[in-house]
This record gives C-alpha cells, structure tokens and sequence, in this order.
C-alpha cells in the first residue's frame, strides 16, 4: 500500500516524467527482490543503512555503472524519506548511503561543419525523408529532449512568434526560437503528411502509419543520419549536447543556453564548459610559439 502511494505521489505531485516513475519502480522492486533472497525480510521498511550499502556493493560487483548505482540510491532515499513523513519509519536509512565516486565524461558531440552540412542537404519531396530531416533538425536547432520531441504538437509551433513551446520535465513549459528556415520545413513536412496519411492526430512527428512517434524510431532516424558524419555515439542526447556546445563555441552566454535546455539549475549547464576549454586549449597548442599543454583526463 506504502508503495502504491509514493508512486501516486511523484507522479501527482513530484510530477516525475513517465520513464523516470518506471525507472524508480524498477528500482524498488529489484532492492525488494535482494532483500528477501539476501536478508529473507519482506518489507522495505525494515531494510537497515548496513543492507542499503550491501545492496550497493552488491550491484557493483555485478557491473552496474556509478551513475545508475547512484540513481538507485537516489530512488531509495526519496522513498524511505517519504514513508518518514507519513510516520511508517522514524529514520531515513538510505541517508546515511554515500554516492559512488563516478568519472566526469565530456559530453559527446558532432561536428558542427558536417552537421550541418548533412541538414543543408536537399531532401526529396517525400513523407519519411522530411520526417527524418526534421526530426534531427529540431533536436539539434532547439536542443530538446527525446521526450520533448515525441510530445509536440501541431498547436506546439508559433508561425506568428516564431517559436516552439515545449513541455519539459516537471511539466514545465519553456519557448524555443525557431528559425524562418525551420517554419518552411515544419510546413512542408505538414502538407506531405497529409497527403500521405490523411488528417492525422495533433502529433506533430508521427510514424509511418499516422500514429505518435515512439523512441525506438527518433534512435533510428537519428543513427542513420549521424552514421555518415560520426564513428563515435549517436543518439537524440548527442544531438542536444551538440545544440549546447556549439551555441557555447559561438560565444551565447551559459544562462541563455541553461533556459533553452531548460536546466533548472546552472550547474547542469556548466559541464558543456569543458569542451570550450579543450578547443581553446586546441587554439593556443597550435597558435602559440610556446605552448604545449599535455592532455589530462578529467577525474
């Protein structure tokens, strides 16, 4: 019963995203799996800091990464805190749990020049191929989520104003500029769609039948546009981190690209500081008579 209300509650209240309430699902069911095979207790609320931090060397040991460790933590600690407020427990054992030391990772990204290169490339006058084109235009031209994507609609896009309202997390609704260029290819797109599937639903980017776009297709057409231009990860986060890192290159100030992102804090934003960091670094090695800089990996 516990868990039924706590998931109503980040779902009603916390406004988790959809995927994030399956992920903190999953997570409770697989320490809720561990603690009866390991410890043969039933009830969640008996688990102890001294099994939280066996559960957490337990899924080390079994290869899972530091950050989704630390995301199971995170789930773990918002659900004993709030059976705490509800009085079920008197103390949070999951507080106590520190978070597994992780590596810092650059975020990956394309090549500004040959991304856009590839989005500059004529397309035929057909359904799909605009769809694709769009799909990976928007994601880099408006540095949104997968998520965000999939969830516009017609009634999303502003001719009048130039700008697309998008529906982020925690519900939270942010505008993005649109381009003249972007206005003319979203319309084009329209009409063919229409034409080839007939009036479809307010979605905006649909499947080849006329249904909401799901994330299995936006990864293929994204891996099949980028596969051309990168050897390295190619994903609709690439692409957004792509949108974030060449704005920063071109000199946009850090809170302007933290709004559009819609980072609900800076320090989200910063770690596209540390690609500028390595082009300057890049810069000066080759600019400067006297300068040599040894790479060094980020800790």
């Amino acid at each position: 019963m516990a868990e039924k209300k706590y998931f109503q509650y980040i779902e009603s209240e916390r406004r988790f995203s959809p995927n994030t309430i399956i992920a903190y699902k999953t997570d409770i069911k697989e320490f809720k799996e561990f603690l009866w095979s390991d410890f043969e207790i039933n009830e969640i609320s008996k688990a102890s800091h001294q099994i939280i931090r066996s559960w957490v060397a337990h899924l080390l040991d079994n290869g899972f990464m530091p950050g989704s460790v630390n995301r199971k933590i995170s789930t773990l600690r918002s659900y004993f805190k709030f059976l705490q407020s509800r009085k079920l427990i008197s103390t949070n054992p999951a507080s106590q749990i520190i978070a597994v030391k992780q590596s810092k990772k650059l975020p990956n990204f394309v090549d500004q020049q040959s991304l856009n290169d590839e989005l500059e490339k004529e397309t035929p006058p057909d359904f799909k191929k605009k769809r694709d084109d769009l799909v990976v235009d928007l994601l880099y031209s408006c540095g949104m989520r997968l998520s965000e994507l999939i969830n516009l609609k017609h009634s999303s896009i502003s001719k009048e104003l130039n700008t697309v309202k998008v529906l982020g997390k925690r519900n939270k609704e942010r505008l993005i500029p649109l381009s003249d260029k972007m206005i003319s290819k979203i319309e084009t797109y329209n009409n063919l769609k229409e034409k080839e599937i007939g009036p479809a639903a307010d979605w905006l980017i649909v499947s080849n039948s006329g249904k909401k776009a799901y994330p299995k297709l936006i990864y293929r057409i994204v891996d099949s546009a980028l596969c051309h231009i990168t050897q390295g990860k190619r994903s609709p986060h690439v692409l957004r981190h792509s949108f974030a890192t060449h704005m920063l290159n071109k000199g946009a100030e850090l809170n302007n690209i933290k709004e559009l992102l819609g980072h609900s804090s800076l320090a989200a934003t910063q770690v596209y500081t540390h690609n500028t960091i390595e082009q300057l670094k890049t810069i000066y090695s080759k600019a400067h008579p006297r300068a040599q800089i040894k790479k060094r990996r980020l800790t």
